[in-house]
Formats: structure tokens, C-alpha cells, sequence
């Protein structure tokens, strides 16, 4: 229901664009991660899961674009496909959704030894070292089984969900508490919509990228730029924020372990007050993890790649590929 809500918001700025064309919501997948439910989505591989089936309809030309949560898209797309459009992101925050016992109160107030369901290592990891008396378990399937799980059973006191999915599936007054980037910073892409396409159709390329929100794309490729350096995925915990003030990119990204004893965070900060230039020729299609956006300042794009990678050699500098592994083989062995 919310990939098709997202779909349809995607497809509403469309046609608003090009008032003359036909846009046809041609086909609703169901992907292996939707169907592998009883293991943890940390456990049964990479972010293709959700992707893999969708792009071999794009490939056989069955469909010209496919809508997806940033999140959940690669930092490494394969060849041939590219991130032609990043729409503005919606709140990237992480939300607590409380059993309705425990309407009104917040994590620091739920009693010793409540049980909060999460399938995310990122957010486990971060809330664990913030409310050690607390209890954390994995939960899975789509928004409506999760919230269904909380409230016909006594399983758990509260579960942690991306504010951004409440909000589209128009679930906001479910929201017991937002946490703050000091609680708990979110995953990388969180709360923007991408369009994948095909990296050659250029027709198709051109049309999506006046979806682009210039904010969104530059924060999100710092974003993914300093995960891919990382080498992170799924299967550890890697958490961001980011800012763009007065031509400023602030980054301020982190690494756990399982439990969250272990931690690096640091934040860096880049200029992205770049004119837009006219790139013809041979430049037009440089991606930047993974995203093509025409219409924004290359330099910028290239600045806020580097912000990525700059922080995320900082952190490898300070120790970060020891968390990192540690997590992984702890998180293989579970």
C-alpha cells in the first residue's frame, strides 16, 4: 500500500508537468524481500531484495520508471540504470508508534524491560545504548502488519518506524514521539522518494529530472557517498543527518555496534554555492552514487560526494572498519 501511495504521488507530479502525456501504473510486484517475512532483513542479504525484480521490468522495457524509498536502493545501482530523479524528501526522522496502553507517554517513561519491535540494526543499536532498561526485537512485514503486530497483541509496548511512511500512508496521529538526531539519526536516503530509469533513455531521464529537488539531492548523495565508502548495507549499523544552511552542507554520520556500546560520530561540513553551468556533451550523464540530476550544479554534486567521503575516511581513520566488521560477523552468527 505504500509503495503504491508513493507511486501515485510520483506519478500526480507528472502529469501535472506534462499535462499531455499518459502515465500508466502498469504493474504492482511483489519482490523477494516482501515475501521472505520470518528472517531479518539484516540477515537475507543486500538492499537488491526489494529492487531486483523491478529493474528486470526496466530492462525488458515493460516499464519506463520504477518509484522507490531512497533507503532502499543500492549506494551501487547496476550497469545501465541510474537515480533519475530525488523528489524533496519528507521528514527523515524516526518515529515511535506506542501500543495503545501506552498512549501519551515516550521511550524514557515506558517501565523497565519493554519490548520495542524494530527490524533496523541502526535504530536497535542507537536505542539501545539511549535506554539500556528497554528491550529491543526484530519485527517485519509492510506498515499495516507491523502496526496490526502492536496493537491485537501484547508483544510489544511500542515500535519504531520511519516518520516519512507514517506520514504518506496519512497515519500521523499515530506518532507517539519523533526522535530527535540526538537520539537516534537516521538512515541514509530516509524520507526521499528516487526514480529509477534506464541510464541511456534519455527521454525519459530529461522528463523525471524536473522532479528533482536540488536540497534533497545533494544531502542524499553526501549521504550515500559516505556510506559506499564505508562499504555499509544493511547488515550494520551506519546512521546520518544532514543540513544544507547558506550554501553550507553540514554531514554528521555515524557507526555502531550491535549493542551500541561501541560508537564513531562525527560531523563535517562543505560549500555547495555553485552556479548551474551549461555541461553539454560528454558530462551530461555523470552519476554520483548512483544519481543523475541534470539540473543541479555539478560542482555541488561533486562537493557534497566528497563531504561523504571525507567524513567516512575520517571515521575508517578513528577505527570504524573494526566496528563495522565486528557488527557484521556478530550480526551473521545471530
Amino acid at each position: 500500500q505504500l509503495a503504491r501511495i508513493q507511486t501515485d504521488s510520483v506519478v500526480e507530479m507528472l502529469r501535472e508537468l506534462y499535462p499531455g502525456l499518459s502515465f500508466e501504473i502498469a504493474v504492482a510486484m511483489s519482490t523477494t524481500g516482501d515475501k521472505i517475512l520470518d528472517t531479518a532483513l539484516s540477515k537475507i542479504g543486500e538492499k537488491s531484495l526489494f529492487t531486483k525484480e523491478l529493474e528486470n521490468a526496466l530492462e525488458r522495457n515493460e516499464v519506463d520508471l520504477v518509484v522507490h524509498s531512497l533507503k532502499d536502493l543500492p549506494t551501487s545501482l547496476p550497469p545501465g540504470f541510474t537515480i533519475g530523479a530525488v523528489c524533496k524528501r519528507e521528514n527523515p526522522l524516526d518515529a515511535v508508534v506506542f501500543h495503545p496502553k501506552n498512549c501519551g507517554k515516550t521511550l524514557s517513561l515506558l517501565p523497565e524491560k519493554s519490548v520495542i519491535g524494530t527490524s533496523s540494526l541502526r535504530r536497535a543499536a542507537q536505542l539501545k545504548k539511549k535506554f539500556p532498561q528497554l528491550e529491543f526485537r526484530d519485527i517485519r512485514g509492510n506498515l499495516n502488519t507491523r502496526l496490526k503486530k502492536l496493537d491485537e497483541k501484547e508483544d510489544f509496548s511500542a515500535i519504531i518506524l520511519a516518520a516519512a511512511g507514517l506520514r504518506r500512508m496519512g497515519w500521523e496521529n499515530r506518532i507517539g514521539q519523533l526522535l530527535s538526531p540526538e537520539d537516534c539519526l537516521y538512515a541514509v536516503g530516509q524520507g526521499a522518494l528516487a526514480v529509477e530509469v534506464r541510464a541511456k533513455d534519455q527521454e525519459i531521464l530529461s522528463m523525471v529530472s524536473a522532479l528533482h529537488d536540488a536540497d534533497t539531492v545533494l544531502r542524499c548523495i553526501a549521504e550515500r557517498a559516505f556510506m559506499k565508502h564505508l562499504e555499509g548495507g544493511c547488515s550494520v549499523p551506519v546512521a546520518v543527518n544532514t543540513m544544507l544552511k547558506d550554501g553550507q552542507l553540514y554531514l554528521t554520520g555515524a557507526v555502531y555496534s550491535l549493542d551500541g556500546s561501541d560508537s564513531l560520530r562525527e560531523t563535517m561540513q562543505t560549500s555547495v554555492n555553485y552556479p548551474q553551468q551549461s555541461e553539454d556533451g560528454p558530462n551530461d550523464d555523470v552519476q554520483h552514487v548512483g544519481i543523475t540530476a541534470k539540473n543541479v550544479p555539478g560542482q555541488a554534486q561533486e562537493a557534497a560526494e566528497n563531504l561523504g567521503v571525507q567524513l567516512a575516511s575520517l571515521l575508517l581513520s578513528k577505527g570504524a572498519k573494526h566496528i563495522l566488521s565486528v557488527a557484521r560477523q556478530l550480526n551473521d552468527a545471530r
